[in-house]
């Protein structure tokens, strides 16, 4: 399906999280020096991540942007050495025109956008790259996003946005078919919004591109258990399964080998069906 590091998506793939950040809301820190990340992107594709997203600038709520350089410091290093140990497709999480140009030099086949290239040069640069692309929904900004998000109809929204970015993307000379979206849970949605998107997903397959879904250890989980981000994994799991069961391509997840035996006990309903 796609060019630099062929995917797939007959079957669930699983995407691992790889934040080179001192600030995501999950694991902000822990891997934000070349060792660190190097050592957790090779335990997560042991166990069994398809593809690993970098990013270098926190998208929660409330986070503070970086400058281009600074993400440029902190994804190409890592981007490079990955690409230069592992065949695993690699993606780059930004909206920054030249930090997509670049990590597609040193190796992402990828681009992971959370503003479905809507940022300045965005669309051109990742046209130009020759990536495949995941266009996300979000409304609003991080800083802002979750203020007072408002939908008419929260599915139907999400849809036509989604739509008319694929519909852009493929003007600007992006194939549909390196094409994938994502309706962005957590971004710029109540909890009412997020549970009402992932009861719906199976409509975005209308779109007829590839379908993302990234809801681990989000505060759509935590706020209905009424627990931390660390106590989160049965409740992700359980909405992983919700998806892959609506019919979600790949799941992009920080807790790598308990969901891809969540994908595989799934994946048995086909291989044993009568």
């Amino acid at each position: 399906m796609f060019d630099q590091k062929v995917l797939d998506v007959s079957t669930p793939k699983v995407m691992g999280i790889l934040n080179v950040t001192p600030d995501s809301f999950s694991d902000g820190g822990k891997f934000d020096t070349l060792n660190g990340g190097l050592t957790q992107a090779a335990e997560m594709i042991n166990q069994g991540a398809d593809i690993i997203d970098v990013g270098g600038e926190s998208t929660r709520p409330g986070a503070k942007p970086v400058t281009v350089q600074q993400e440029l410091d902190r994804t190409i290093p890592v981007i490079e050495a990955l690409a230069s140990r592992f065949d695993t497709l690699l993606s780059i999480d930004t909206s920054k025109a030249l930090v997509m140009t670049e990590a597609v030099k040193a190796g992402a086949g990828l681009i992971n956008d959370v503003r479905a290239l809507r940022e300045g040069n965005a669309l051109q640069a990742a046209a130009q790259s020759g990536a495949a692309v995941c266009l996300m929904h979000m409304q609003g900004q991080p800083r802002t996003m979750q203020s007072n998000p408002t939908y008419s109809d929260v599915l139907i929204d999400v849809k036509q946005f989604l739509s008319n970015r694929i519909n852009d993307c493929i003007d600007a000379g992006i194939p549909k078919s390196k094409l994938i979206v994502d309706p962005g849970f957590g971004f710029g949605k109540t909890l009412p919004h997020n549970y009402q998107l992932l009861g719906r997903l199976a409509e975005l397959h209308d779109l007829s591109v590839p379908l993302l879904v990234g809801i681990s250890r989000k505060s759509m989980i935590g706020t209905v258990l009424d627990c931390d981000v660390e106590h989160r994994l049965p409740g992700s799991l359980t909405a992983a399964t919700i998806a892959l069961m609506k019919g979600a391509h790949i799941l992009r997840v920080h807790d790598v080998k308990q969901t891809v035996d969540a994908v595989k006990i799934v994946s048995a309903l086909s291989t044993y069906k009568e």
